[in-house]
């Protein structure tokens, strides 16, 4: 597996597997070790997603190595705060069975998220987190946390596909020592992407399904990537992406749909906070 290095050394795998919207706790459990089994060695989860614990299960059960996987999960609006924050983080633990994160998110820039960040510095030297990061932070929440911490973030986790290619926020985080993670990178087959004839022509030229070449478009352009998927085959057919090169052409050609626009939540927008502060779950 190809591998990205973090501002801080730390590595992570550049293809990962996304639990996100798995709320059945087997089907979950079911999919990560199909997907621990397939190869990926990174597992994206959030305490909101409330299946922490099937993911910890399933690593588990898996019987790889712990310090071989490597484990994202996030801290709710809800829980934001230096306290609460820390308690989210002892919850996570304690539902993933581990007792270390790889990388902890803030998962929305909502709420006292600068009270999140004095927490997870702390755990961070304490060694019970090898990497903070954040997740949906635009360009200006970004430098503001980046002149006023002591730890820059060492991801943004952000919506990302070929229809919002986020080219000049890639630079921005590039230029400012920050890895760049998609979630959404089929923007959850939206705006039809699976039927775009753009993608499945290129897809044809190398034998690849139109989810392969967006995945292999995303990890050429070092942008980590968490597809999800419940179905078996579909899940070892986004892990087999790295048997192919898109050329430079390929790559122009992908950049021509790009609608610079999102299909989910515009964090500028008041009614996104609004709807993301409804949102609450039992820790």
């Amino acid at each position: 597996m190809e591998k990205v290095k973090l501002n801080n050394g730390v590595e992570m795998p550049l293809l990962g597997f996304g639990v996100f919207q798995v709320s059945d706790l087997k089907e979950c459990k079911e999919s990560v070790l199909t997907a621990l089994e397939t190869g990926y060695r990174l597992l994206d989860t959030a305490a909101v997603y409330e299946n922490e614990t099937a993911v910890g299960e399933a690593v588990k059960e898996s019987g790889i190595p712990r310090e071989e996987i490597f484990i994202t999960t996030k801290v709710w609006v809800q829980d934001t705060g230096y306290e609460k924050t820390k308690e989210s983080f002892i919850h996570s633990l304690r539902k993933l069975g581990t007792d270390y994160i790889d990388l902890f998110l803030i998962h929305m820039p909502y709420g006292d998220v600068y009270g999140s960040w004095r927490a997870m510095e702390d755990l961070y030297k304490e060694g019970k987190i090898r990497a903070i990061g954040v997740s949906n932070f635009y360009n200006d929440r970004v430098i503001d946390f980046i002149l006023h911490n002591e730890i820059i973030p060492a991801v943004n986790q952000i919506e990302t596909h070929p229809f919002l290619q986020n080219e000049e926020t890639h630079k921005f985080l590039e230029n400012n020592g920050i890895q760049i993670e998609s979630w959404g990178p089929f923007a959850e087959g939206k705006n039809g992407i699976f039927r775009n004839e753009i993608l499945k022509a290129i897809g044809k030229k190398y034998g690849k399904s139109v989810a392969q070449v967006i995945l292999r478009w995303l990890t050429q352009r070092g942008v980590v990537a968490i597809p999800k998927s419940v179905r078996k085959e579909r899940i070892v057919e986004n892990f087999n992406i790295f048997d192919f090169h898109l050329t430079d052409e390929d790559m122009q050609i992908i950049r021509s749909i790009d609608m610079n626009q999102t299909f989910f939540n515009d964090y500028n927008d008041p009614e996104a906070a609004i709807r993301m502060d409804a949102i609450r779950f039992i820790p």
